[in-house]
């Protein structure tokens, strides 16, 4: 066991509710207190410890892949410092103090996540990744490999299908897995190239390339104005549409939208 420190504040429930709240992950499971992911052939557990986390293995490689998964690359101290004058965004984000958004360590789990979760609910979405990655990734003990590209690219379309995808989304995923693009050096390129070079590929448009940005690159200025769930969340609280809202969030339009997210649904639940 090792220990990881992450800024504070940080929360690690907080931080994981997402593994939790639209049913288990197969990927990164959680699993009697604490989150396990699989990295190379080992897999990982990550308990909750003051001022960071405890993992168990923790080297060289799990210490990179562990604070990319937890959220490491977001500046959580600018945007606080920022937030305080914000209406709405800024009250989340006093509720929300220590929230980390977890990133998909790899490029192509995001993609392939992404496209899981177009058009239906985040509980339909995650079913359908658990019963691809069952059928596709590599059971290490609790949680399993993400399936690989070379995996995917080697199923049939109608293996897919069984999964839950549509046929369509399982041709995307097969395509993707496909492509002749390097995923990893899109993270050097700046954000309209990558957005250009995805919407290039079959059946990954402007939500699914925003996403990516978000939720693996962690680029600042990401924002999914497709996003259905954003949207209400804009007209709700703040009565303006996606574009105009986006505007008066910048520079932090990504970790606007987690804070958005998270507090509508956690926070409007509740009351």
């Amino acid at each position: 066991m090792g220990f990881l420190a992450l800024p504070e504040p940080y929360d690690f429930e907080l931080s994981t509710e997402r593994f939790r709240a639209f049913g288990f992950d197969l990927a990164n499971l959680w699993h009697e207190g604490g989150l396990h992911r699989v990295v190379g052939r080992c897999e990982v557990r990550i308990e909750a410890a003051p001022g960071g986390v405890d993992v168990t293995p923790l080297d060289g490689e799990t210490r990179r892949v562990v604070l990319h998964l937890l959220g490491g690359p977001f500046d959580l101290a600018a945007f606080y410092e920022w937030a305080a004058a914000q209406p709405v965004v800024g009250e989340f984000a006093r509720r929300l103090a220590g929230f980390r958004p977890p990133l998909a360590p790899d490029p192509f789990e995001s993609l392939v996540t992404s496209i899981t979760a177009q058009q239906v609910s985040l509980f339909a979405a995650f079913a359908i990744r658990n019963r691809m990655i069952e059928r596709f990734g590599e059971r290490v003990d609790h949680a399993y490999a993400f399936p690989t590209r070379e995996r995917i690219a080697d199923a049939a379309t109608d293996e897919l299908v069984a999964t839950g995808f549509s046929r369509a989304k399982a041709a995307y995923v097969r395509a993707l897995a496909c492509a002749d693009v390097d995923l990893d050096a899109l993270a050097t390129l700046d954000d309209d190239e990558i957005r250009a070079r995805l919407t290039t590929l079959h059946g990954i448009g402007a939500w699914t390339a925003e996403w990516f940005l978000a939720r693996h690159l962690a680029r600042p200025r990401a924002w999914p104005a497709g996003d259905l769930a954003l949207r209400r969340a804009a007209d709700v609280l703040y009565g303006l549409d996606m574009h105009e809202l986006g505007r008066r969030l910048d520079p932090f339009q990504n970790l606007s939208a987690h804070y958005l997210l998270y507090g509508s649904r956690v926070f409007r639940a509740a009351a």
